[in-house]
Formats: C-alpha cells, structure tokens, sequence
C-alpha cells in the first residue's frame, strides 16, 4: 500500500489535519511519545531517536512529502502512524484530501 492511499479512506479515519508541516510534526511527536513505552525494541523508546525521526518527518512533509512510520509494541500488536500530504500529493495528485 502506497502512504498516499490513505487519502482514500473515510473522513472518519482522519484524525487531524494542518496546514504547516511543524503543527503536523508535533502531532507526530505527541503520537510517538504517547505509544514509545510500549515500543517492544529499546532502542525505538530513546527520546533522541523520536525526537529525530520527528524532525525527518516535518522535513519531508515541507517538500511534499508522505510519512509513514511504525513500530512493533510489546506483545503481538503493531503501532502504525501516516502523515499524508494532500492538494495535491506528490506522488498520487489525483487523490483528493478527505476532509475537503
């Protein structure tokens, strides 16, 4: 699956939208944080590490960019998060924003 297919879902999957790459950094930083106690891999929990992946993601985003990132938790679960930029995207322009 394409991260830009996301954009094909229901509005309701949606949770967030903004319009500047660092509003949607924080919400990634905000998502990771809250999930990376349960992250099952140590290394994946450092603080230095999310903080970097956060900021690879807001770079990405500023030139158009998807983001799609996850992590295997303690157990048998799996923690996925995408930042999907949209009107258009790079690599999927015919695709719509969903909130729109």
């Amino acid at each position: 699956m394409q991260t830009a297919h996301w954009l094909m879902k229901p509005p309701g999957s949606v949770k967030g939208t903004w319009e500047r790459p660092k509003e949607a950094g924080e919400w990634l930083g905000y998502q990771l944080a809250e999930a990376a106690p349960r992250f099952a891999a140590q290394a994946d929990r450092e603080v230095t590490r999310l903080v970097l992946l956060v900021k690879a993601a807001v770079m990405r985003l500023t030139w158009g960019g998807d983001v799609s990132l996850g992590h295997y938790l303690n157990g048998t679960q799996f923690h996925s998060v995408a930042l999907v930029t949209c009107s258009p995207n790079r690599s999927s322009p015919e695709l719509l924003c969903p909130l729109k």
